[in-house]
């Protein structure tokens, strides 16, 4: 049984039901962002599903029917104090979804609203994907924050979305609605919201029924291929979350008002 965290830092939730496991991001109020606390949570969920061996397919999905994940808690970059902080914060984050990514069985993100930040992370670390029609992507930090994603979540989304939509959604800061999250082939069904859960529930009946080491062997190889490039960024992450320019991004996030980008 879920229950309702009260804490204020949120929740992951994990059920179990037969071959099917469900992942829920629990924090309505603040749709769902990511507190270290569920991140924490995310990264014990994953390891205790690696090794459950009767779980077939894995759904990620947001509580409240608004948002999947609209990113990381703004709130907490603000103790940052230097570029190593956000090279220490790109390292855990990478490696929290690098444990999404490793899983054995497939994943289905089921994506509800807005897809934001480290909610599109999480669901390019999935398998597949499904959207209902007012489902949003993207990654603003360009026009809010003034921070920058570690280079394997940027590899992550060329990946899925292509060299041009990618710098879209980082350069342009645009938001990607469900079409063009279609096109890319990053969404594979879009979904009416009171279909929703039949659809999901269909796909997770097929995904259960197909050859498990087909699937784990599959997932494998293309994580190999994705991997066989070394990617070196820490100098970048370094470079942006010790700029003047992210201090101001985060103070203006938090003061409700529009940043002032110096280049510096």
């Amino acid at each position: 049984m879920i229950q309702k965290d009260e804490s204020g830092d949120g929740a992951v939730h994990l059920e179990i039901e037969g071959a099917a496991a469900h992942v829920t991001f629990d924090r309505v109020e603040a749709h769902n962002a990511m507190t270290w606390h569920m991140y924490e949570q995310l990264e014990a969920i994953c390891e205790r599903l690696a090794g459950e061996r009767d779980v077939r397919v894995v759904t990620f999905r947001g509580a409240g029917g608004k948002a999947f994940v609209a990113g990381t808690d703004i709130r907490q970059f603000g103790a940052f104090k230097d570029g190593e902080d956000g090279v220490t914060y790109e390292h855990r984050i990478e490696r929290i979804l690098g444990k999404v990514d490793a899983l054995p069985m497939p994943t289905l993100a089921i994506v509800d609203g807005w897809c934001v930040g480290g909610g599109l992370a999480i669901a390019a670390c999935c398998d597949l994907r499904i959207a209902t029609p007012g489902a949003k992507f993207g990654v603003p930090i360009a026009r809010t924050l003034g921070n920058c994603l570690a280079i394997g979540n940027t590899a992550r989304l060329v990946a899925e979305f292509g060299i041009g939509r990618t710098k879209r959604m980082l350069v342009l800061g645009d938001m990607l609605n469900v079409d063009d999250a279609i096109a890319a082939g990053f969404v594979f069904e879009r979904c009416e919201p009171d279909q929703l859960d039949a659809r999901a529930a269909a796909h997770v009946d097929r995904l259960a029924r197909n050859a498990p080491v087909t699937m784990r062997v599959t997932k494998q190889s293309i994580s190999r291929i994705l991997a066989a490039l070394p990617l070196q960024g820490d100098d970048l992450v370094r470079q942006c979350y010790g700029s003047r320019d992210f201090h101001e991004g985060v103070a203006a996030f938090t003061q409700k008002r529009p940043p002032a980008w110096t280049g510096e």
